[in-house]
């Protein structure tokens, strides 16, 4: 073996050896371990909501009263300690119940006067949590979506003038319901596109709703028993994922390629931002992560994008199939990545 080639194993071993991806998987699984034995059936959500955690993206379940949307929530807030964060204003977990009357200081928070000091406080509101449960997101009025719109897109609130940071780890999980409209403002497009993925969850199968029945008790009594993770893990997973699963330049091909397409299809009135790509990507990176590879593959193309695009393109009058009509325009750039990953 030539020197240069001993020098090449000899690095390659020392970026294998040096690599926090390990660790940062350990994160993950302990996530998912701890929100799986609160919340049964619903394996592939908690999976969507853990990408989008770790991706630093937010999501939308529309669903129906008593799936579990809130229990799911609070399990993954409740998995996540603040640990080295000494900043109290900030909690695991915060659910807020929308409302028509619902206010923007009620979810950013507001000044107090306090009469022993002669001074206003602001008083932290529940958008200060790590996770927060957005109930029935659409029943608000437009003040109050605008600034959830600023605090999932800016990570901040602003209160008469003055701008309060949010914690690097906020996550929404927003909540709609597919059937009762009444009443209710459909979110605007800039504030469906600050969303990752839109879920739609449907009823738990026969088995799994068996064992919700069987095992309510003991998962009633497991709180403080389970295991959790520090925030500051979290972050550093998110950020060690982010250095070291590498997305080639195949992959933002095929993402540009289907965005374009997508964009001169007729059955098609407004195609998804270039936003949509750019927050795809580290999520596209976390799904690969948990599959045990640290390169972006068309598996998680496949998997992902019908989760980011759904709710993203409109369809033009008469057309209601969006699934045909992403699997159509994904079909040709979808070839050309495997030919090129074929070809290396």
């Amino acid at each position: 073996m030539s020197s240069d080639n001993v020098a090449e194993v000899e690095e390659l071993s020392t970026a294998m050896s040096s690599s926090e991806l390990p660790k940062a998987l350990d994160v993950l699984a302990t996530l998912q371990a701890t929100v799986k034995k609160q919340v049964l059936g619903r394996d592939d959500v908690i999976e969507l909501a853990i990408i989008a955690l770790i991706a630093d993206g937010h999501v939308l379940l529309e669903d129906f009263p008593g799936s579990g949307k809130t229990t799911l929530a609070k399990a993954l807030g409740e998995a996540i300690i603040n640990g080295s964060s000494n900043d109290e204003s900030i909690v695991p977990f915060r659910r807020i119940q929308f409302t028509p009357d619902l206010l923007p200081s009620d979810v950013t928070g507001v000044p107090v006067f306090d009469s022993n000091s002669n001074a206003f406080h602001f008083r932290h509101g529940p958008l200060f949590a790590h996770v927060v449960l957005a109930d029935e997101i659409n029943r608000t009025s437009p003040k109050v979506q605008s600034a959830m719109l600023e605090a999932m897109g800016e990570k901040q609130v602003t209160v008469d003038n003055v701008t309060y940071a949010l914690d690097d780890l906020f996550f929404v999980i927003a909540t709609q319901n597919p059937l009762d409209l009444v009443g209710t403002y459909p979110l605007p497009t800039p504030q469906l596109d600050r969303f990752l993925f839109k879920i739609t969850m449907d009823h738990i199968d026969r088995d799994s709703e068996l064992d919700v029945l069987d095992t309510y008790k003991t998962r009633r009594d497991l709180s403080g028993q389970l295991e959790t993770v520090t925030r500051d893990q979290v972050l550093r997973a998110r950020k060690t994922i982010d250095n070291e699963v590498a997305i080639g330049a195949s992959v933002k091909t095929a993402l540009v390629d289907i965005s374009r397409n997508l964009r001169d299809d007729d059955r098609v009135l407004q195609g998804n931002s270039t936003r949509s790509m750019v927050l795809l990507l580290p999520a596209l990176q976390v799904s690969a992560a948990l599959r045990g590879r640290d390169f972006v593959s068309a598996e998680d193309i496949e998997l992902l994008l019908p989760r980011v695009l759904g709710h993203r393109i409109e369809l033009a009058p008469g057309v209601s199939d969006v699934e045909k009509v992403l699997l159509d325009n994904m079909r040709e750039p979808m070839e050309q990545l495997a030919r090129s990953t074929l070809s290396k």
